[in-house]
């Protein structure tokens, strides 16, 4: 139903690998620096897979309280901070928001994964009891098996109490919580909507389970440059953790206090290839069909897309799907659109990546300026559109998409136009 409301994204909050904050990301990525490294938050050499891209994170320095901060996940932890730097970016604060009126829309692959799997550990014993001891377990212990949880905490600290949701869809978590967020608004339940996504999976469990399929890279000796998209050497991506958080609103809404636009939300699509869990069909149907809705929702025609930011795993599948998808949407013109995956620089933090990737859009569409995809030297013949390699290149974009794709056969795509502002 097309009720007339459409959405803006008025504010910008970012926790990724290589500095806290939107400009720290921002700087990151622009400039091509890579912050993927050896593992350091255990003792990663049991593992196939050993680099990951961390984030250097204090919660107190970041502004929550040492019980904030001992209540919370990593993931919630980031979650809130993002949150509170995006509704200070958009010229909000809380009082000026109607709670009634204020929602939340928050993704996540793996919820609570680092808070569950260390207290797991202590309740059994390091995994030497199988009949566990509660005695041991914190008293958030529920709150880190809940992923809606992370949501929870956002809420909270925003004085959100309309429509709150958490969205789970695997590595399309991040478009998929931003595109709620943004209905919630079209259908006329909220004016404002703090949506984004955050993941913190670097912990064993996580590392064994992609170490059992072979998805990460094995290039433990070149974790800087282990991620390699699109690039004919590249073996699987590169596992991290990140968050990124909006402040959308109604255009209405938005002008009428004068707020800044970065970007509307003109158009989003999530589609399923109902085929398998973690394989692709390589023609890239699904995901050309998720672009061809979102373009039609915001009645652009595909010449009109100045950019696509790839969700560029560093898969051969997965680059390969991908490129055949962006050709099947965008026609010839797919030749002649510049694309990139940040990836190669913060590698994939799971649900999160799609939220850190909208931030990477809007701050590209500010700045003029595309960033690169790092690492790429040798181009798999496959993959022969243009991904702007290893500098980021000087463009004014007023139309932009992104995309992204996840296991259980999600994907999705989004269109961002400046234009509106």
């Amino acid at each position: 139903m097309d009720t007339g409301r459409r959405v803006v994204v008025t504010g910008i909050g970012v926790v990724a690998p290589g500095g806290t904050g939107r400009e720290a990301f921002w700087d990151l990525i622009s400039s091509g620096r890579t912050a993927t490294r050896r593992i350091s938050f255990f003792d990663p050499s049991p593992f196939r897979s050993q680099v990951a891209a961390e984030c250097e994170f204090d919660p107190v320095h970041q502004g929550l309280t040492p019980r904030q901060a001992r209540r919370m996940d990593r993931a919630a932890q980031f979650a809130v901070v993002c949150a509170r730097e995006a509704l200070t970016d958009s010229g909000l604060s809380t009082t000026d928001l109607d709670p009634r009126r204020t929602g939340v829309s928050i993704g996540s692959a793996v919820g609570c994964t680092t808070g569950l799997e260390a207290e797991y550990s202590v309740v059994s014993d390091s995994g030497r009891k199988w009949q566990v001891d509660n005695d041991y377990a914190v008293p958030q212990l529920f709150d880190y098996f809940v992923p809606s949880s992370i949501s929870s905490e956002v809420a909270w600290d925003v004085g959100a109490e309309g429509p709150v949701a958490l969205i789970s869809t695997g590595c399309t978590s991040g478009l998929d919580a931003v595109g709620h967020g943004r209905d919630v608004i079209t259908d006329g339940l909220a004016d404002v909507v703090i949506a984004g996504a955050t993941d913190a999976p670097i912990s064993p469990i996580t590392v064994a389970c992609f170490d059992a399929i072979k998805a990460t890279t094995p290039r433990n000796d070149e974790a800087e440059t282990a991620s390699r998209p699109f690039d004919r050497s590249r073996n699987g991506f590169v596992l991290a953790e990140a968050s990124a958080v909006f402040v959308l609103e109604e255009l209405g809404h938005a002008r009428r206090r004068g707020a800044r636009i970065y970007a509307e939300i003109s158009g989003f699509a999530t589609r399923c290839n109902a085929f398998h869990m973690t394989g692709l069909r390589p023609d890239g149907k699904e995901m050309a069909e998720a672009i061809r809705v979102a373009l039609d929702q915001g009645r652009i025609n595909p010449t009109e897309v100045d950019y696509v930011n790839a969700h560029g795993s560093g898969t051969k599948q997965n680059d390969r799907h991908e490129t055949a998808a962006v050709k099947l949407s965008l026609g010839e013109h797919a030749y002649r659109t510049p694309m990139s995956s940040i990836k190669s620089m913060i590698g994939h933090s799971l649900g999160a990546i799609g939220s850190v990737e909208i931030a990477a859009c809007l701050l590209a569409m500010r700045e003029d300026l595309l960033p690169p995809t790092a690492n790429l030297h040798e181009p798999d013949p496959e993959c022969d559109l243009d991904y702007i390699p290893r500098v980021a290149r000087e463009k004014k974009a007023d139309v932009v998409l992104t995309v992204g794709s996840g296991f259980g056969g999600f994907q999705s795509a989004m269109v961002l136009d400046r234009r509106t502002a």
